[in-house]
């Protein structure tokens, strides 16, 4: 099978053997996969000779089902979420919690982002904002345009502000009033639209390592207001400014509860959801729900749809023409006659 890979700043497509089936695991023939610019692009730049598999998020057709799965069938249309066992390739082996079902009338170029859809929701759950509470999101590339959309069927009040014009834009198109492209309009607007008290949360959804960005969203914040970290931020900040507001500056560690460590991922052994509500695996679900019931609408982000074999051009793409790329799925096959 063909799967991508980056080694020493370019990428690859490299033969690998298929997977062997397991218990607890679901072989996944890929349909579709998304590209996460902010994580890919960081480690396509990676100088290094070893291989560094890409992607993390997808969607296609369970082909095998291990024992002790029971919540999907052989055959079923499945999204899959999760590195080192999803990523761009044709065949994945994908633990039980990292696997959910797609209901008939979710599309599947939109559920190939259910990666993306987690983090999303468990930066939210991070900020941990209430009905009719307001949130500033920074950085409105495809996961900044996730978290506005899943902010606002929550009923927050969402600012967004990204200085690439036409990402301001698309969220202005799908409905959002308060979207800028210039900080200086957003900070004149920003005590008319909060009171004067400043928002609730910011999120930032910013790469780059920007040294300022955690000092300015201290500038916005409410007394006790949550500053939610999702992209590559650089972590200094004045203390006195956060002194001042007993601010909380908050990681959000991927999709949720259960990532990265071993008895949830590996060895299926799931959380009681009386002790953690909102496990990584259940906000995956939440994400489908939200697309099934038409209260997400990923489509219009989807800027480019490449086959596999095409793969490097989007990378060149976030790199080059930024303001012409905001979401990039991987076709594999002939993806459109089967999911």
């Amino acid at each position: 099978m063909r799967a991508v890979i980056a080694r020493a700043g370019t990428v690859e497509i490299m033969e690998l053997e298929e997977p062997a089936l397991e218990a607890n695991y679901v072989l996944v023939e890929t349909a579709y996969s998304a590209i996460s610019p902010g994580t890919e692009m960081m480690l396509k730049d990676i100088q290094s000779n070893e291989p560094i598999f890409l992607g993390y998020s997808a969607m296609g057709q369970a082909k095998e089902v291990g024992a002790g799965i029971t919540h999907v069938k052989k055959g079923d249309r499945v999204a899959c979420y999760g590195s080192p066992f999803v990523r761009h390739a044709e065949l994945l082996k994908v633990p039980k919690h990292l696997v959910v079902p797609l209901p008939q009338q979710v599309d599947a170029q939109e559920a190939a982002h259910v990666g993306l859809g987690a983090i999303a929701i468990h930066a939210l759950r991070q900020a941990d904002l209430r009905f009719g509470e307001s949130v500033l999101v920074v950085g409105l590339g495809i996961l900044g345009q996730m978290v506005c959309q899943i902010a606002q069927a929550s009923a927050n009040i969402v600012i967004g502000i990204d200085r690439v014009t036409e990402r301001a834009e698309k969220l202005t198109a799908f409905g959002t009033p308060l979207v800028y492209n210039n900080e200086d309009d957003m900070i004149r607007n920003l005590p008319d639209i909060t009171g004067g008290a400043g928002v609730d949360a910011v999120i930032l959804c910013v790469g780059g390592g920007n040294s300022e960005m955690i000092d300015k969203a201290l500038g916005w914040i409410r007394d006790k207001g949550k500053i939610v970290i999702v992209g590559d931020v650089s972590m200094t900040f004045n203390r006195e400014l956060m002194f001042q507001k007993e601010a909380q500056i908050l990681i959000s560690r991927a999709g949720g509860p259960g990532r990265y460590l071993e008895d949830y991922e590996k060895k299926g052994i799931d959380y009681p959801i009386g002790l953690v509500r909102w496990t990584e695996g259940r906000n995956m679900a939440e994400y489908i729900r939200l697309l099934a019931e038409k209260k997400l609408n990923i489509a219009p982000l989807i800027s480019h749809i490449l086959p596999l074999e095409r793969i490097r051009e989007a990378y060149d793409l976030y790199r080059n023409a930024p303001q012409q790329v905001l979401g990039v799925v991987v076709r594999y096959g002939d993806s459109s006659n089967e999911c």
